[in-house]
């Protein structure tokens, strides 16, 4: 049986379309992969993904049954939703007001173990012959010249 663990980061001040564009890079990857991308990637949210995908690491490790090999887990989701947006005005000109939206998300990582591969034992020699392939048949031949001259040729005739 798989091992699923995930971790929320909640109210974390980013939008949370910026953050889903972070988290598609990263689900369906090993873990491994998934911090070395978020280490190299160019967004600001990318340390808090990470700090999110550690922590669901570890929530994984603390639970019972897992087989304690870190190599095995892969992100097996990863989203995030719209939290709460707090709303402030910013002064316009001729005494008008502008609403700013300041957005919030809740990030969520999904990790899960990988199941083992059973590998299906091989065939004894002597079991099951293998079924001889039937050569090909060789092409039609062409013949010589283009269809137009091929038409003419038999309107000569």
């Amino acid at each position: 049986m798989a091992i699923a663990a995930q971790a929320t980061a909640r109210y974390v001040r980013t939008s949370a379309q910026k953050a889903g564009l972070v988290l598609a890079l990263i689900r369906g990857k090993n873990v491994d992969q998934a911090l070395a991308t978020l280490r190299f990637t160019r967004k600001g949210i990318a340390d808090d993904i990470a700090k999110v995908l550690r922590s669901a690491i570890a929530n994984a490790q603390n639970k019972d049954g897992f087989s304690g090999d870190v190599d095995q887990l892969y992100v097996s989701a990863a989203f995030a939703n719209q939290g709460p947006s707090a709303k402030r005005v910013r002064p316009a000109p001729m005494g008008r007001a502008f609403r700013v939206l300041k957005r919030t998300a809740h990030l969520t990582v999904q990790v899960t173990e990988r199941p083992e591969k059973i590998v299906a034992v091989a065939a004894t020699e002597g079991s099951a012959p293998k079924r001889a392939r039937t050569p090909k048949k060789p092409a039609a031949p062409r013949a010589a010249g283009s269809r137009r001259k091929q038409t003419q040729a038999k309107a000569k005739e």
